[in-house]
């Protein structure tokens, strides 16, 4: 491992390498955001399987094209011998990470997604299950955590609560999202929290609230990407998220949280021909094929212009593979765990 100094990055720098013009300290930037994340996981950019399970949610988000108020929304359901199967084919790829991402929908509360994660643990022991369902009561994560579920993402989508209930209905609470991360972290998950760039109200001194938040969670993974906006909701005609500004809070965080897992979002993909090559770039190492069955991807319209890649679930492997590989990195289909903080400090002393 590549022996590096860690340093604490102060607020007046952090706002500095948000908004500075010169192109110098930028490419500085993301310089040392790779070493820190080769100096932690190598060359290797681990894979999650995605399986995007539903596209009912009871909540009405502004910005999210799944709201419940959306009605040209395309709605459907996976059932559990889909999303079993959906697994199956992966696992038989090479995948040992999956990620089951809905809205909040009622039909798979509780036993249900209890019962379809248990399966899928018992099928292949060695995999890991993510859960990306919104939030639920302490109850329901630990019925899902006994079932088996690894891990579980969360954005916490901003740090200041007057933008939440900016981005939200009344109904939501800016504390309950709060709450909901520190009862997974209390449940074992590998818990991620993340936030949306450039939503409508964001601003610089917020992502810096949005960094030290993410610093005192201390999360396994952290999910950032572009505001895009979606047709059928308050802020459909509202002006794209900076693809500048993703890659540079990739790599603050990166660098403030040497360990993190960082995907590069298919959202960052979808505004740029090689947003995937340049998160990497900048410091992300996780990226989330789109396992899921192709008569029902197109419909998990969360924002526009969602891009889908492969015909099924190998070309789309072998064409993120490829890409990766040109740039120098691997994609690597194991678990890919969370380095604890003790572990990473180990490989740097």
């Amino acid at each position: 491992m590549q022996s590096l100094t860690i340093t604490t990055l102060t607020d007046s720098e952090i706002l500095e390498l948000l908004t500075t013009e010169d192109t110098s300290v930028v490419e500085n930037l993301h310089h040392r955001a790779r070493a820190v994340t080769q100096s932690v996981y190598g060359d290797n950019v681990f894979a999650r399987g995605l399986i995007e399970i539903s596209s009912f949610c009871r909540n009405n988000c502004y910005y999210c094209g799944l709201r419940r108020d959306n009605s040209i929304a395309e709605r459907y359901r996976l059932t559990p011998e889909t999303i079993i199967e959906a697994c199956d084919n992966g696992y038989s790829l090479g995948l040992r990470s999956f990620v089951l991402q809905g809205g909040e929908d009622f039909w798979f509360r509780d036993q249900r997604l209890a019962e379809i994660v248990r399966t899928i643990k018992s099928n292949h022991p060695d995999v890991a299950v993510t859960l990306s369902v919104g939030e639920q009561d302490k109850s329901t994560y630990r019925l899902w955590r006994e079932a088996g579920a690894d891990r579980y993402l969360l954005r916490h989508e901003t740090a200041d609560p007057q933008l939440y209930y900016h981005l939200h209905p009344q109904e939501m609470s800016y504390d309950n999202r709060l709450r909901c991360l520190s009862d997974l972290k209390d449940l074992g998950y590998q818990t991620g929290c993340g936030f949306m760039v450039d939503a409508p109200g964001c601003t610089t001194e917020g992502y810096l609230k949005d960094i030290r938040l993410i610093e005192m969670l201390q999360p396994a993974m952290v999910g950032i990407g572009p505001f895009i906006p979606a047709t059928g909701t308050p802020f459909g005609n509202c002006t794209q998220g900076s693809a500048e500004m993703t890659l540079r809070l990739l790599s603050v965080i990166r660098l403030t949280c040497p360990n993190v897992l960082l995907p590069a979002t298919t959202a960052l993909d979808a505004i740029l021909e090689d947003g995937m090559e340049r998160g990497v770039l900048a410091g992300a190492n996780v990226i989330m094929p789109n396992i899921t069955p192709m008569s029902e991807r197109g419909k998990y319209s969360i924002y526009n212009n969602k891009h889908i890649t492969g015909s099924d679930a190998a070309e789309s492997l072998s064409l993120t593979s490829a890409r990766l590989s040109k740039i120098g990195r691997k994609l690597t289909l194991s678990r890919g765990d969370f380095v604890p903080y003790g572990k990473y400090f180990e490989s740097i002393n």
